[in-house]
């Protein structure tokens, strides 16, 4: 008898226990000494669950369970129950609560495993599980793409922050503009150009885009770049063709077209903007990262900045030092004359500030932003010395915002080398014209960081590789952008952060600028 199963459901149509053993040893029969040992060992168990069946319901009265319904069969793989052999009868399937609770007075730790009603539960085929499954890999999927949905597009947040800075900043100078220069400008002076130049480059963006797909002039994306730029292959590039123009002349339109700094300066732009073209070109049809080669690229440019040089010693330009070749710089410098030395700056600022651009545009809006925050840094520099050139960098920086709703992440098209190297050329004009290197340096910190990444990178492999015999990297790749993100850095994330660098950098070039005026 002991070796028999019982069905935990009977225990409620058990007498209680004080009348359970007496009505057992009053039958005639069973009331031997050998019966009596073998009952007693039977109720022992039975009285343990009855305790336990009285303590459950005496907590369920005191505490409210935590209650978890739990589907249990005999299979050993179902749930990683070892048997349920002692609640269940046969192989039929039962329904089970575990019931917990640690607070109370009558907790005692314990997990206590109560019946309930045996339940019925269809049977599940595999075909069946194999349709659970896809239904819910196809919910968790719909819930991925709703998420997608709700996600802030960092690439856009960065526009609106820079285009928002960019306009509160040239409302600032406007309206302190007659302290700054000591006559009276007109209303928004430089804040009308910016605007004006913003919405047109905005507009040409939408004209122009579709036709260089359909010019399929497509990007180059260099093998030893980072492997996940590979997706840009498709991208439309030489964005410069329709952002540059409309920068220059909304300038030379609002100058009325009487400038000799913004008629130069936008030479100098022009000419970098040739070069890039010729080297957009012959990438596009050699189907290769490489178009002119890097020699004689540098050579073309620092022709361009001798050109401008020669330019500036023979042009008098109105200037309130009455005197050229002089780079202001803060108290207690003052004036500084470089004399002849002026000739040579100027083709080497010409040349780094080209080539800086041109390494900082390898991300999505990271080159248009940061250039974009220069130009005005430069405009508020070049204000007390060249109102006329201040247009020129506020018409310049807004028609790379414009470009930028076209480049932001994900970007749908470059500006190319045409773009990069006009940008640099700009930068370096408005400079060359005023004197103010040195808020250049200071505004353009992003392009120096690039260039001086490059260069850094070259010179600690090949001194490694005469010192040691093989060549090591200082970055795990040149320009420091791309070390950023093979760091494990998201493209927007590094792009947001340059913007916010920039924005000091230009605040405090412009401050320098006017110290120095």
């Amino acid at each position: 008898m002991a070796s028999q199963h019982f069905s935990p459901s009977g225990l409620s149509r058990l007498p209680e226990r004080r009348t359970f053993v007496p009505v057992l040893f009053r039958l005639p029969f069973l009331s031997s000494s050998r019966f009596r040992a073998a009952a007693l060992s039977f109720y022992s168990p039975l009285k343990l669950q009855l305790k336990r069946s009285q303590n459950v319901q005496k907590r369920s009265r005191q505490i409210r369970p935590h209650v978890v319904k739990v589907n249990a069969t005999n299979d050993d793989d179902s749930m990683g129950i070892s048997s349920f052999d002692d609640w269940v009868i046969d192989d039929s399937v039962a329904a089970y609560v575990f019931s917990s609770s640690s607070d109370g007075e009558y907790s005692d730790g314990e997990t206590v495993l109560s019946p309930l009603d045996e339940v019925d539960l269809p049977s599940v085929s595999a075909d069946d599980s194999v349709t659970m499954r896809s239904l819910t890999s196809r919910r968790y999927s719909l819930l991925g793409r709703s998420q997608k949905k709700h996600r802030i597009n960092v690439g856009l947040l960065s526009n609106l922050v820079i285009i928002i800075f960019l306009a509160m900043v040239l409302l600032l100078v406007d309206w302190c503009g007659w302290k700054i220069v000591r006559l009276p400008l007109a209303p928004f002076y430089l804040t009308s150009p910016f605007t004006i130049s913003l919405v047109l480059a905005a507009c040409a963006g939408y004209i122009c885009i579709p036709y260089l797909k359909t010019l399929e002039l497509h990007q180059i994306i260099r093998k030893e770049g980072p492997a996940n730029h590979s997706k840009k292959q498709r991208t439309p590039t030489m964005g410069g063709l329709f952002f540059l123009p409309v920068g220059i002349f909304v300038a030379n339109f609002v100058t009325g077209f009487s400038s000799v700094e913004v008629a130069a300066a936008a030479a100098a732009t022009l000419a970098f903007a040739t070069i890039g073209l010729i080297d957009d070109v012959l990438c596009v049809i050699k189907q290769h990262s490489s178009g002119l080669s890097p020699r004689l690229r540098l050579l073309l440019e620092a022709a361009v900045g001798i050109c401008f040089s020669f330019w500036l010693n023979a042009t008098t330009l109105l200037s309130p030092y009455g005197m050229k070749m002089v780079v202001p710089l803060p108290a207690p410098l003052g004036l500084v004359c470089f004399g002849k030395l002026y000739l040579l700056l100027t083709p080497f600022c010409f040349v780094s500030m080209g080539n800086g651009v041109n390494l900082t545009d390898g991300l999505d809006g990271l080159a248009g932003g940061t250039a974009a925050l220069a130009l005005i840094g430069m405009t508020i520099a070049v204000l007390p010395i060249c109102p006329a050139l201040a247009i020129f960098g506020a018409s310049m920086a807004g028609a790379c915002v414009g470009f930028l709703l076209h480049n932001q992440y994900k970007a749908s098209v470059f500006m190319g080398d045409i773009g990069s190297l006009a940008l640099g050329g700009a930068l370096a004009a408005m400079a060359a014209c005023t004197g103010m290197f040195f808020p250049l340096i200071i505004s353009s910190g992003i392009f120096v960081l690039e260039a001086s990444s490059v260069i850094l990178q070259v010179l600690y492999f090949k001194i490694t590789k005469q010192m040691h015999g093989s060549g090591q990297r200082l970055f795990r790749m040149a320009p420091f952008h791309h070390h950023l993100e093979l760091s494990g850095h998201k493209e927007p994330v590094i792009v947001a952060g340059a913007y916010a660098v920039s924005y000091v950098l230009a605040l405090f070039a412009g401050y320098i600028g006017l110290v120095s005026a």
